[in-house]
């Protein structure tokens, strides 16, 4: 093992949450365990956050930080990633970014990803690169659905969900409660088309730049305009 594999240590998972909402922000979380405490996670029964209730993610969350070496998040709310769709930025991109952000943060001698790339290689050899990682001998797993089975994954997903979900509360104080912010959400949908039908600006929380918003917005002014000429 040369110098520069020894500066890294441990074993990371990385993974996102609020890729797909037309409402709020993506968090992006990476974890550090040390190799030794990996097992201590399935005893805790960490797996991947789409299958646990919200109460069991958040008791989950002072356990894992407490297991971890170092975590990291990252946060890109519905403003930065409609400024940056706007300068022709795909949302691969901006999540690629965070997730090379996180790696060079965290500095692992090991990675496992979730993938965000149609290509899951691609997706691992683009961190491993631009992070400067793969050149100082990391090993990088990147695959699609990560999260279900490595449980390093699965904790920087439960994490990221949390976090998310935190903020998610947040905003429903200030602007009303919106559910989920998926588009196949009734009371996104519904959120986002009575604010349409008022006339008023679409808040900053709303990514404009999504189809479905687009849409709805579409729906809108064809009423409107059939409505002013009947």
């Amino acid at each position: 093992m040369n110098n520069r594999q020894m500066s890294l240590q441990g074993i990371a998972g990385i993974d996102e949450a609020g890729r797909g909402p037309v409402v709020g922000p993506m968090v992006i979380c990476g974890v550090l365990f040390m190799p030794d405490i990996v097992p201590e996670l399935r005893v805790l029964g960490v797996r991947d956050s789409k299958t646990l209730t919200p109460q069991s993610r958040e008791k989950m969350v002072i356990p894992i930080k407490k297991l971890a070496k170092r975590f990291a998040l990252r946060t890109v709310d519905a403003l930065e990633i409609d400024q940056l769709r706007a300068r022709g930025i795909t949302l691969n991109e901006i999540e690629l970014q965070s997730f090379v952000s996180i790696a060079k943060e965290l500095q692992p001698a090991e990675l496992y990803l979730d993938a965000a790339d149609v290509i899951a290689e691609r997706f691992g050899n683009q961190i491993g690169q631009r992070s400067f990682l793969s050149e100082k001998g990391c090993r990088i797993v990147s695959e699609h659905k990560a999260d279900s089975k490595y449980e390093v994954v699965a904790a920087a997903s439960i994490i990221a969900k949390v976090q998310r979900d935190t903020l998610i509360a947040q905003l429903h104080s200030k602007h009303g409660d919106f559910g989920s912010g998926y588009p196949n959400d009734p009371r996104t949908v519904d959120f986002i088309r009575k604010i349409a039908k008022s006339g008023s600006e679409l808040p900053d929380i709303i990514r404009k730049s999504w189809e479905s918003v687009s849409r709805i917005m579409e729906e809108n002014n064809s009423i409107q305009t059939n409505l002013d000429t009947s």
